[in-house]
Parts: C-alpha cells; sequence; structure tokens
C-alpha cells in the first residue's frame, strides 16, 4: 500500500507539474500573442501616422503649387493689364498727336464723337473757305509780283543774249513746288 501511495503521490505531483508546465506554456503563448498584437497594433498605428503625414504633405505640396499657378497667373495679369495700359497711352499720345496736326481730328468716327465730328466738319469747312480766300490773296500776289518782275525784266533781257535770256526766265518762273510751299505757308498762317 506503500508503495501504491508512493506511485499515487508521485503521478499526482508529475501530473500537477506537467499542468504547471502547461499553464505556463499557455501563459507565455498567450503572452507572444498579446505582444505579437500589441506589435502589430503598434505598426499600423505607425503606418496610419506615415500615411497621414504623407497625405498632408502631398495636400501642402499641392497647395504649394497651386499657390505658385495663382501667383504666376496674377503676375501674368498685371504684366497683361501693363503692357495694355502702355498701348492704351499710347495710342491716345498717338491720337491727339493726329488731332494736333491733322485738319479734321481723328480719322475714325464711332458714335460717342459725333458732335465732335460735326464740330470738326464746321471747323473744316471754314478753314476750306480760309485757305480759298488766301490761295486768291496769294496768286494776286504772285500775279503782281511776276507782272512786275516780267517788266523789269524786259528791259534786261534785251541788253542779253538770246540763251541767257531764257535761262533767266526759266529761272524766274515760279515752280509748282514753290507755290505749294507759299500756299501751306499761307494755310498755317492763317489757322
Amino acid at each position: 500500500t506503500l508503495r501504491t501511495e508512493e506511485r499515487q503521490r508521485l503521478a499526482r505531483e508529475r501530473r500537477e507539474e506537467r499542468e504547471k508546465q502547461h499553464a505556463a506554456k499557455e501563459t507565455q503563448i498567450l503572452e507572444k500573442e498579446r505582444k505579437a498584437k500589441l506589435q502589430y497594433e503598434k505598426q499600423l498605428e505607425e503606418r496610419q501616422r506615415k500615411l497621414k503625414e504623407q497625405k498632408q504633405k502631398e495636400e501642402q505640396r499641392r497647395a504649394a503649387v497651386e499657390e505658385k499657378r495663382k501667383q504666376k497667373i496674377e503676375e501674368e495679369k498685371e504684366r497683361y493689364e501693363a503692357v495694355m495700359h502702355r498701348t492704351l497711352e499710347r495710342n491716345q499720345r498717338l491720337e491727339t498727336r493726329q488731332k494736333r496736326w491733322s485738319w479734321g481730328g481723328s480719322v475714325t468716327p464711332d458714335a460717342e464723337s459725333k458732335p465732335a465730328l460735326l464740330h470738326t466738319a464746321s471747323k473744316r469747312s471754314t478753314s476750306t473757305a480760309n485757305l480759298k480766300q488766301t490761295e486768291a490773296v496769294m496768286n494776286k500776289r504772285l500775279s503782281s509780283s511776276a507782272a512786275l518782275l516780267n517788266a523789269s525784266d524786259r528791259t534786261r533781257r534785251s541788253q542779253l543774249s538770246p540763251l541767257d535770256s531764257s535761262v533767266i526766265s526759266r529761272l524766274l518762273a515760279p515752280t509748282q513746288a514753290s507755290l505749294a510751299r507759299s500756299k501751306s505757308a499761307a494755310t498755317l498762317s492763317a489757322d
């Protein structure tokens, strides 16, 4: 009976030892699983954090590109407006210069400038009348001066050779260019 009790005690101890080992193994496995789960969660969090950071960086980069594009568009718009402003100013200066030196002002009439056109038309008719008057006066003066020159030339020509007298008469006759110059001078003085 002692042996039987001893055997039972030993078997019980072995069983308890095995159960302890089994429990320890289970605890180790559970601990490993817990650590693996923690590691996985940590990796998942890290991955999500990295993805979030990458997304933020991408959004910042996109926003910077968009801002740069807007800035470039704004600069191009300002440059275009400056060019347009300079062109308009240049055109206005040219128009005022043309109006200053032309007879009737603007060449291309539009709806807004009809009263100005009527005014310039009346000016033009007045200046044309003035031009005709000055032209008549100039013609009278030229004809009288030509008559005087012809009278004094006849006396001189009688003393010169025929070749010299023809050269002198050609030189004394008023040319078309001199008549045009005198007419334009007369119109400028009349204006």
